[in-house]
């Protein structure tokens, strides 16, 4: 219902290739990614008819870069507890079978004191299984950020852009700080539409960095971005580019991949059990981590970092991530929330929030979800592949409410 009216006017997904251009045209040696059914089977991940099967098989359709765990794994308690009986979804009773499938569920993971309560995987996947989740994983972006703010590889969130990235000086991210992309708050001009067909900047990136590998998403950034109608930290507008920019700083700041850090700083630290993976926006030689929602990782994993977070980032018997920083990124400044008057919702530092309680989430397209409930100590992780990108949050809400329901009862 509330992520609804933030993306109303995103109608679609692009699914075919456009005309594929280069700002800053790279030589493409990567021949095994570019084949005609490659870019074709880029192109067309999104099909509703398949989607549950490719949001589960990433790393076959890209070029991906590791980010790889340590021996020492968090080993979360399991004490599972049935969440069987009477669901209402959309105004239609049913079981949890049936609300599971009525969500487009591929896995489901609730953690309720630190514990695993319940898990649940369909559709041929299982714990092993690495999800795509799309624009989660800017909330993992924003984490790099902290903690390369905790090493001093940033100095400040107040920093411009152009100190870490120089070649953005004279594009639309020249004026604009670390702070502002956090936000989603950067004035640049940027339409986020999901929609076949259309020539917004997102179908002209997705088409040429994602499909054909013809340039990374920073690269259109320094290149084709362009001020928009309002100064920096103004006004909220959502934006994938923002958060690849921010990657980008990141990994300038650090002097190494963002995958490479995310393991030495995150994934080994925090004890995940499995290696995640980045889809990247090109190989080797064009492109790198898809910043903006390439992250795939179990939804274990996902539990984890929730449940990181729930715990003022410690992890693992570890500090792992700056209690201060988890409180900077997830609870709203005062005048933040929520991003526009009458709106459900707020956006710290690329995390969504919600008005009238302290859940904050991590959300993607097609209906991913990280939620965390501090109230009730509850972490909920679901991996979806429902046919429209945008609209069905509010059967999710519904779904969360009455699990939560059960679990405190």
């Amino acid at each position: 219902m509330a992520l609804l009216r933030y993306f109303a006017r995103m109608t679609g997904m692009a699914l075919a290739v456009s005309a594929l251009g280069s700002p800053a045209a790279a030589q493409n040696d990567g021949s095994r990614w570019l084949t005609p059914t490659m870019i074709q089977a880029r192109a067309h991940m999104f099909d509703p008819a398949l989607n549950y099967l490719t949001f589960q098989h990433m790393d076959q359709m890209f070029a991906t870069r590791t980010v790889e765990a340590g021996p020492d794994t968090w080993e979360l308690p399991s004490e599972p507890v049935s969440l069987e009986g009477r669901y209402t979804i959309n105004g239609e009773e049913m079981d949890l079978e049936a609300a599971l499938e009525a969500t487009a569920t591929n896995a489901l993971v609730v953690v309720k004191d630190g514990k695993i309560v319940f898990e649940e995987y369909r559709n041929g996947s299982d714990a092993d299984t690495r999800f795509i989740t799309f624009s989660v994983a800017k909330s993992y972006v924003s984490t790099l950020v902290g903690l390369a703010l905790a090493d001093g590889a940033i100095d400040s969130l107040d920093d411009p852009v152009t100190k870490y990235l120089p070649e953005m000086e004279g594009s639309g991210y020249d004026g604009t700080t670390i702070r502002d992309l956090l936000r989603m708050r950067s004035g640049v001009d940027w339409l986020e539409v999901y929609k076949f067909g259309s020539e917004t900047q997102l179908t002209t990136v997705h088409d040429n960095s994602l499909v054909g590998y013809k340039y990374r998403w920073c690269d259109y950034a320094a290149d084709e971005s362009r001020p928009g109608a309002h100064e920096p930290g103004e006004v909220f507008n959502y934006a994938t580019l923002d958060t690849s920019v921010l990657g980008c700083i990141v990994e300038k700041a650090v002097g190494k991949p963002g995958a490479e850090y995310m393991s030495e700083k995150l994934w080994k630290p925090a004890g995940m059990e499995s290696d995640a993976y980045w889809i990247m926006d090109g190989p080797e030689s064009v492109g790198r981590e898809f910043y903006g929602a390439g992250l795939n990782a179990t939804a274990r994993d996902h539990a984890r970092f929730g449940l990181m977070f729930l715990n003022g980032g410690k992890a693992n018997g570890k500090q792992v991530v700056p209690a201060d920083w988890v409180e900077d990124a997830t609870v709203p400044d005062e005048g933040y929330e929520p991003t526009a008057e009458g709106e459900d919702l707020g956006y710290q530092y690329q995390w969504w929030t919600f008005t009238d309680s302290d859940v904050y989430a991590a959300l993607g397209l097609h209906h991913q979800y990280i939620y965390i409930d501090p109230a009730n100590e509850l972490v909920i992780v679901k991996a979806s592949y429902t046919a429209e990108p945008v609209g069905r949050d509010a059967e999710n809400e519904e779904l969360f409410r009455q699990i939560t329901d059960k679990l405190t009862d």
